[in-house]
């Protein structure tokens, strides 16, 4: 990755590894993230075990990545709380927020802050999650340890004031409502999976199984899944790809994460113009995220949705804070 140096009024920000590391803070684990991950791959990994596997279980999962992930992180977290790429209903913000929620990926807040903070600083040492210290800390190492200045009250005084003056919102910042969501949503599978049998005349047993196998591949697959493409936005998709713009961070386009990530992997285009809800600016540059809000506007749940200003071939551009 290039070297480079940008230099603030009151910090010089640091851009090789070299520098990365003599910079860094003290960190420790963060148990509660490690033991929950951790957790969360293990059972998905029961998926492999043929008593927990349905075709029905499996078009769950894959309707539950675009309803949890999609909707809830991308829709949602990402281009409208974040960038206010658009305007919705206040009763249907709640809405994606309670599936953003599902996805585990910590609450409103925290999510939009931490994002905020990666557009101020991309591929800095203040980047929460800078690919210059490595690949495996942009995906998910820096999720695993405290790091000081990432204390949710230093990071929410500055960027996610607007999220919290917002009652419902912050009230998911109370750990039991967070997590109650979370686990409540486990047995919404499990009921749904072990009533249906139930009603259709199957046994016990059968009930067991099949509400078992929708929690595995409807929950835990699905959310692994969904991890790891958010993660890969902030890991792969500063490392590999293409650039339609020159902004001044390493962000590039990558076409498996534009198709897996359902939009969210054309990221240079993204850096370029943060506050458009559109990330594919090329023909076929797939934006499922995009067309999931043009879906919305014909519905009346969104509008103003914000266009790029931009066009490949424009010219440099500079990357502009996420606020």
């Amino acid at each position: 990755m290039a070297a480079g140096r940008r230099t603030g009024a009151s910090m010089t920000i640091v851009t090789t590894a070299a520098e990365a590391t003599a910079a860094r803070p003290a960190l420790r684990p963060h148990w509660v993230n490690i033991v929950g991950i951790s957790f969360y791959h293990l059972v998905a990994a029961l998926a492999f075990f043929p008593y927990f596997f349905s075709w029905t279980a499996v078009i769950v999962a894959a309707a539950g990545t675009f309803v949890f992930g999609t909707i809830g992180i991308n829709v949602f977290y990402h281009r409208y709380l974040t960038h206010k790429g658009f305007q919705s209903p206040k009763w249907f913000e709640k809405w994606m927020a309670v599936m953003a929620i599902c996805s585990f990926q910590d609450t409103p807040a925290h999510w939009v802050a931490v994002h905020r903070r990666h557009h101020e600083y991309a591929d800095d040492e203040p980047d929460p999650h800078t690919p210059v210290r490595s690949f495996l800390w942009a995906h998910v190492g820096w999720i695993l340890v405290h790091s000081p200045d990432m204390s949710r009250y230093e990071i929410y005084a500055r960027y996610a004031k607007d999220v919290l003056r917002d009652p419902f919102l912050r009230s998911l910042e109370n750990q039991r409502v967070y997590l109650g969501i979370i686990v409540a949503h486990w047995f919404v599978f499990f009921g749904a999976g072990a009533g249906w049998t139930l009603i259709s005349g199957g046994t016990g047993a059968e009930a067991l199984q099949f509400g078992l196998g929708l929690v595995v591949w409807g929950v835990f697959v699905r959310t692994v899944f969904n991890w790891h493409n958010t993660w890969a936005v902030n890991s792969v998709s500063h490392m590999w790809g293409y650039r339609n713009y020159e902004t001044d961070e390493h962000s590039r386009n990558n076409v498996v994460l534009g198709l897996t990530a359902m939009g969210e992997g054309w990221h240079n285009n993204h850096h370029a113009d943060p506050r458009s809800a559109r990330h594919g600016h090329r023909p076929w540059e797939i934006d499922v995220t995009y067309w999931t809000i043009r879906l919305f506007g014909v519905m009346g749940l969104a509008w103003r949705i914000t266009e790029p200003m931009i066009s490949p071939g424009g010219g440099a551009v500079k990357t502009k804070p996420a606020q």
